[in-house]
């Protein structure tokens, strides 16, 4: 590693990545692409990629190239590896030579023909979120020693630290969306029932029932409906009755 690359990959802290990008996965792809860089030297080329388990299956949301995604095919392939396992398990698993680890021989014996002959996987910790990895593939064997996992190890700690935030963030995000939906919707259909009640000169529950069977009547969610009507009547004299 050069001198920069002990002490971390150069530039903006994970933090500052992720105020920089525009969603998680931009993030991700910066991510695995500023650690792959500050790990690549003269002659030695590293790939990062990052890993995600689902329930039904597993994938990369983040790369540092396509390469990288190519090289998580063939642990997919399989059905596991070290990235795989560091995310099943949520533990750091290295892999010195791919030639010669007598864990997954048929992995190490395809990843080596493709060129990787070290492997690592580094769990994220996302706090229960979900089950993920950064997978860091290199084309000399031993790529990886003691410091530089432990310069790895410790960006991927500040990575998801800004991971958990990001998720935390776009969980408030997504509820203040719904809320501000559902605030609209309860006002349109509020609206509504007052059109209604003016109509057909009945009370609130009356006029709500008569939305309710229009809205099963014509198979068309209530809030829709209610928005139609509300529309309506805003352009000019209503000219739709619903009858009771």
């Amino acid at each position: 590693m050069t001198e920069h690359q002990t002490g971390g990959p150069a530039g903006a802290s994970p933090h500052e990545l992720l105020l920089e990008s525009e969603d998680i996965a931009s993030f991700l792809d910066a991510l695995s692409g500023r650690i792959a860089q500050a790990l690549s030297t003269d002659g030695d080329e590293v790939w990062c990629a990052v890993t995600l388990l689902r329930p039904k299956r597993s994938s990369t949301v983040a790369s540092s190239s396509p390469a990288a995604e190519a090289l998580d095919e063939i642990q997919y392939h399989y059905g596991d590896g070290p990235c795989l396992t560091a995310s099943r398990e949520n533990r750091l698993v290295h892999v010195p030579d791919t030639r010669s680890d007598p864990r997954w021989p048929e992995y190490g014996r395809a990843a080596a023909a493709h060129g990787i002959l070290s492997a690592l996987g580094v769990p994220l910790d996302l706090a229960g979120e979900a089950s993920a990895a950064l997978d860091v593939y290199a084309d000399r064997p031993h790529k990886f020693d003691r410091a530089t996992i432990e310069v790895i190890q410790r960006e991927v700690a500040s990575a998801s630290s800004a991971l958990r935030l990001a998720v935390r963030m776009e969980k408030h995000r997504d509820a203040e969306a719904d809320l501000k939906a559902a605030m609209a919707s309860r006002t349109t259909i509020d609206l509504a029932v007052g059109i209604v009640m003016g109509q057909n000169r009945c009370t609130q529950e009356q006029a709500f029932d008569i939305l309710r069977s229009a809205s099963s009547h014509r198979n068309v969610k209530l809030r829709d409906l209610a928005a139609e009507l509300v529309t309506t009547v805003g352009q000019g004299p209503a000219t739709t009755h619903f009858d009771r």
